[in-house]
């Protein structure tokens, strides 16, 4: 039997991986509302066979109520990287295409973005477009662009300097024809790992600030809420609430960044071979 080289196993790892994580989202989405309902009957309830995850001080079981939790992170998650990630497109080719004046522009507002502490310009941001999940979306998606920005912005520069672009120029093809068939083709990589990138930053930014209480409405069970409401019962001993939501926002995390390195090998080809 052949052995597979390490190209088909990162490729095979990234399918399971990727199974794994829809798995999760879907599971989330379709979970019933009356298995996360309040039940006084069981309140409280350390980890057992019936209640994985135990049971918080309304008696809604928490590996539901995680779960549920983890498919509203998620969504905010990939529409936030989405948005940030076209953003970063756009910018990042404006910045490499347009003037010196353009450019610099363009480079002042990253470092402006980037000299920001993300936590305090996300709040700033959400409180400007009413709190909830219009104010957390867009202060997430407004605040993670920069580096792929920049990232896309080289990219382009190098790009622009190769011999086969100079030739497109002297054989008078226009700029959006050089874009669309030069360029472009080759950014889909950078803007697809970027993307999943993004994601495990805009989780774990999203999951914070509802934790302090600046992002969704305590009646929302996402991961940063479970989590805040967890630290009101910490110090009675009961210590499933916050440990369990914990490190599946964990695992979800660390799932997601290894799927963005393993993309990077795939689409690297240089690792065709190993």
């Amino acid at each position: 039997m052949k052995k597979m080289n390490r190209r088909t196993r990162v490729v095979a790892l990234s399918l399971l991986m990727s199974v794994l994580l829809v798995a999760i989202y879907l599971c989330g989405i379709l979970i019933p509302e009356e298995l996360t309902a309040s039940s006084f009957m069981n309140t409280k309830l350390p980890p057992s066979l019936q209640h994985p995850f135990g049971t918080d001080s309304l008696g809604r079981d928490l590996f539901f109520r995680t779960l549920k939790g983890l498919s509203v992170s998620m969504t905010i998650g990939i529409l936030s990287s989405v948005i940030s990630a076209v953003i970063a497109v756009f910018v990042g080719i404006a910045a490499a295409t347009g003037s010196k004046k353009v450019d610099a522009a363009i480079n002042w507002l990253i470092d402006l973005v980037m000299g920001v502490p993300h936590m305090i310009l996300i709040i700033l941001i959400s409180f400007a477009f009413g709190r909830g999940l219009k104010g957390l979306l867009i202060g997430v998606a407004a605040t993670h662009w920069c580096s792929l920005a920049r990232l896309i912005r080289g990219e382009v520069l190098q790009l622009r300097s190769q011999q086969y672009v100079a030739v497109s120029r002297r054989l008078g093809k226009s700029s959006g024809w050089i874009l669309v068939n030069h360029l472009l083709p080759h950014l889909v990589p950078q803007f697809f790992v970027g993307l999943v990138l993004l994601f495990p930053h805009a989780i774990l930014h999203e999951s914070a600030i509802s934790f302090l209480g600046y992002g969704l409405p305590p009646d929302q069970p996402a991961i940063g809420i479970i989590l805040a409401e967890s630290m009101k019962y910490l110090s009675a001993g009961l210590w499933w609430p916050a440990v369990f939501p914990g490190l599946t926002l964990l695992m979800i995390v660390l799932l997601v960044e290894k799927l963005g390195d393993n993309l990077r090998m795939i689409l690297d080809p240089y690792s065709a071979q190993e």
